[in-house]
């Protein structure tokens, strides 16, 4: 068995070799110091067993070595009497699993050990604890063992070294530690450290009492034992600042051999340095850099939106409008354009795609605020309108000079005032222009347009409404001002013990557009439920039968003219909205069909729904204020003020985005055309693959842009991405990321979310006490109605008002006063609570609980 030669080769793999001989031989190549060694490789070991691993263990033990075969080992090594005998499994020392003191190594080993030894090693392969630990990191049962025999180094000082901090992640930080004598008590753990930080040159020292150190047993004259060390040298660095620098040096050294951070085994004899391993550091993919960019996400308002899994194409397409809408924006807080432009990356960010669920990136919103004057005012008045949770400022900001900022401060209010004073005016110019710009795409048929036309028609639209869509922003930023003018008047006022009174003013304000659908809607079930012919229809169909019939028969003429008259109005409003992929009513008729039968079936009708609830809550908050007001004119007179300012700018910001809406849904009709298109084009598999695409990927492919040709193939990994997306948990509400967003980082933290004990508590939005069983809902489709419980959800968007009516109260685990979920309940007279941590994992259907909707608090009763 000649193995010495062929195992010197260079071009020796990794597979006969295994990995930690295969990085020896690396770093020997390349002329590091590294102890004479030699590796029997794995075909020596596999075929001497012939891969019969079930009676392997007896096999080993009879077998026998050639004796020719131990003395060219021997001859191999002059002047060598000791050895250090070790593992080098196929697998072992790899960036995902280390196996890390799974297999028997031997220190010392004499002459007449090195067969015993070599055998124990083997039979470590298949030992019951490195079975154990493939099995839990999902590895095959075996993958190959070699064998290194190296010469022994009797070491003064030994250690371990990471290329970077294992703790925190710093990749610009080495952790060397390191012991006296050998260095089996620092990888066993049984004797304390010397601790060294390198980073740019600066050395930082945590050096231990280092009482004993394992050294060559004497006695034995083989193996090694415990030995004390004496008192002066207990307490002195094993190390000095020479060789920490020299050890820094070999480790990025290495890091360039290897291309990636490695962790080395070292040891200094007679101030020598030699290297006796080097392997990846393992679990990097899981390991973050905390000092790196640190970002925060948050989706507690952004989820009402966007519900869920959020498809490539959405996601492409608000956040450019986003980047464009609050670039306009920022010119109108007195932001310069040559500011805006140069913070261009700034706008690029505002939103981000965790899991394929969309979050806000706190970190460049607060950068955009920064950007305007008065910035630490304006920051506290968007945490309100978002509803994020927890205050976050940017730890580089650098505010303006007192003087400039006055100054700035003083023209962007200026400009402020005027806009505002102007701002009915243009809410009136933009519902002109959308409603002009929406019936002209309305008459389009596009199944009749190419994909160049279509994407023309995307372009343009975009482009009528873009610089107009400031209106909108200028509106929810007046109302989140006036929002929270109100509430700090309320309170400074003392009007009421009820701290969420200033919730309770707004309630009855007939003109929001977004209680309409559950008005009309109830309108429809209720003529249905007069009329026992319809009525039947509904109850012993299913939704697509019913509109069959509904479509063809005469006698539901009347009936269907009111559910087309519907979907004209309000067809886009329904679950997902505002996500592309969204099958909307307008689309598909059977879905809100299928929302009247819910209607129909628990009897939801106008005689039975408590239309005055709202103003009686509205009246009776009206009436606290008029006699804690009680001769009291001014205050009277500024309260009134607020209040009248803040219902009409709540209104307009629910009606404006119910504009919004409309032009989603324009948007929605164009790219599933552009799908039809490709779909009949045989360029993707069905239309509806569109939605995996992103924008600019459709556009790239149109105009002969495309990095990518066959998108047939990319959709296919983009929906294996997105299914697994989907099945997977809900990701935080909020967590932070450090460095590259993508890698290492736990998009699951929850040490921002406190889960609370005993009763849970949020904001109340809507007054009224219940009590009753919950019912959780994630999905609304899933759900025909409520049943008389309180329903319990993570997050609500425009479309779950079809389940409010038949809801005793309404708990919402995300959200803010100012969410769709809060005004809306407000309108209906539900009880309401928003933004309630922990919600979903201490309720579960069919607990009985009691809420009070004006102090946000959750008595759980019965669980």
């Amino acid at each position: 068995m000649n193995f010495i030669k062929d195992i010197q080769a260079k071009n020796t793999s990794i597979d006969r070799i295994g990995g930690k001989a295969f990085h020896l031989a690396k770093l020997q190549n390349l002329n590091w110091n590294v102890p004479r060694w030699i590796v029997l490789p794995v075909e020596c070991f596999s075929s001497a067993v012939n891969n019969d691993w079930e009676n392997a263990l007896q096999t080993i033990d009879n077998y026998q070595f050639d004796t020719n075969f131990l003395d060219e080992i021997i001859a191999y090594f002059p002047d060598t009497n000791y050895f250090a005998i070790r593992s080098s499994a196929v697998d072992e020392d790899g960036s995902s699993a280390s196996f890390a003191g799974q297999y028997e190594s031997f220190l010392f080993v004499t002459h007449e050990e090195i067969s015993d030894k070599i055998k124990s090693v083997w039979k470590s392969a298949i030992s019951e604890r490195v079975l154990a630990y493939r099995k839990e990191n999902k590895l095959n049962k075996y993958n190959g063992i070699a064998v290194i025999i190296q010469k022994m180094i009797d070491a003064d000082v030994s250690g371990v070294a990471f290329g970077i901090n294992p703790i925190n992640g710093n990749r610009k930080e080495k952790i060397i530690s390191a012991v006296y004598g050998l260095g089996e008590g620092l990888v066993s753990g049984k004797l304390d450290a010397d601790t060294y930080s390198v980073s740019n040159e600066k050395i930082e020292e945590k050096i231990a009492s280092k009482k004993y150190k394992i050294a060559f047993d004497s006695v034995a004259e083989s193996g090694t034992t415990i030995v004390e060390i004496n008192e002066d040298n207990a307490n002195a660095p094993a190390l000095t600042h020479q060789q920490l620098k020299e050890i820094s040096n070999c480790l990025s050294s290495v890091f360039h051999i290897f291309g990636k951070y490695q962790d080395i085994e070292f040891a200094y004899s007679k101030e020598q340095l030699f290297l006796l391993q080097s392997r990846a550091i393992t679990n990097l993919e899981a390991t973050p850099d905390t000092t790196d960019v640190y970002t925060l996400w948050d989706n507690s308002n952004i989820i009402e939106s966007y519900p869920g899994v959020t498809t490539p194409l959405t996601f492409s397409f608000i956040s450019k409008s986003y980047e464009d809408a609050y670039r306009i924006f920022s010119g109108f807080l007195g932001v310069d354009n040559k500011t805006i432009d140069a913070n261009s990356r700034v706008f690029k960010n505002t939103l981000g795609l965790m899991n394929g669920r969309v979050y806000y990136n706190l970190r460049t919103w607060y950068q955009m605020l920064a950007l305007v004057p008065g910035y630490s005012i304006n920051a506290r008045f968007m945490e309100t309108m978002m509803g994020v949770k927890e205050r976050f400022d940017l730890p580089s900001h650098q505010p303006l000079s007192k003087t400039k900022a006055w100054w700035k401060s003083i023209k962007m209010v200026a400009k402020m005032v005027i806009r505002y004073r102007s701002l009915a005016r243009k809410r009136k110019h933009f519902q002109r222009l959308i409603n002009k710009v929406i019936s002209e795409y309305k008459q389009i048929d596009f199944s009749q347009k190419s994909a160049n036309e279509l994407m023309d028609l995307q372009l343009n639209f975009e482009q009528q409404l873009l610089n107009e869509w400031k209106t909108p922003l200028l509106n929810d930023f007046f109302s989140m001002i006036w929002f929270g003018i109100l509430k700090k008047k309320c309170l400074e006022y003392k009007i009421s013990d009820n701290s969420n009174i200033h919730n309770d003013l707004l309630c009855g304000s007939q003109d929001i557009i977004s209680t309409q659908p559950i008005h009309r809607s109830i309108k429809i079930a209720t003529l249905i439920n007069d009329n026992s012919q319809w009525k039947r229809l509904f109850i012993e169909n299913d939704e697509c039968v019913i509109w069959e019939n509904i479509s063809k028969d005469e006698r539901y003429k009347i009936l269907l003219s009111e559910i087309k008259a519907y979907i004209h109005d309000f067809g886009e409003r329904c679950v997902g909205e505002l996500k592309l992929e969204t099958i909307s009513y307008t689309q598909n008729p059977c879905l809100f069909i299928k929302v009247l039968q819910s209607y129909v079936k628990s009897d939801i009708t106008e005689a039975k729904v408590n239309s005055s609830l709202e103003k009686e809550i509205r009246e009776k908050a009206e009436t606290e204020v008029n006699i804690a007001l009680k001769g009291k004119l001014i205050k009277k007179i500024i309260l009134k003020k607020a209040i009248a300012k803040t219902r009409e700018l709540v209104s307009a910001r629910e009606n404006l985005r119910y504009e919004r809406t409309r032009a989603f849904g324009i948007v929605r009709t164009i790219f599933s055309a552009i799908g039809s298109r490709f779909y009949s084009e045989n360029i993707i598999e069905s239309a509806r693959d569109i939605f995996y695409l992103t924008k600019e990927e459709i556009f790239a492919f149109i105009e002969g842009r495309s990095v990518t040709q066959n998108l047939k193939k990319l959709i296919e990994m983009r929906k294996g991405e997105f299914d697994t997306f989907d099945k997977m948990p809900s990701t935080s509400e909020r967590f932070a990321s450090y460095g590259t967003v993508y890698n290492a980082n736990d998009f699951y933290a929850t040490n921002k979310i406190e889960i609370q004990e005993g009763d849970l508590s949020g904001i109340g939005c809507c007054p009224g006490v219940v009590r009753g069983k919950v019912k959780v809902v994630l999905n609304p489709n899933e759900v025909s109605d409520m049943e008389g419980c309180i329903l319990v959800t993570s997050s609500t968007d425009p479309g779950w008002v079809t389940l409010f009516p038949s809801a005793i109260g309404i708990i919402v685990e995300r959200g803010s006063l100012l969410s769709h979920s809060a005004i809306v309940s407000r309108e209906m007279g539900k009880p309401c609570i928003v933004s309630v941590s922990g919600l979903l994992q201490r309720l579960k259907t069919g607990d009985e609980i009691e809420m009070d909707g004006s102090s946000g608090i959750v008595k759980i009763i019965n669980i």
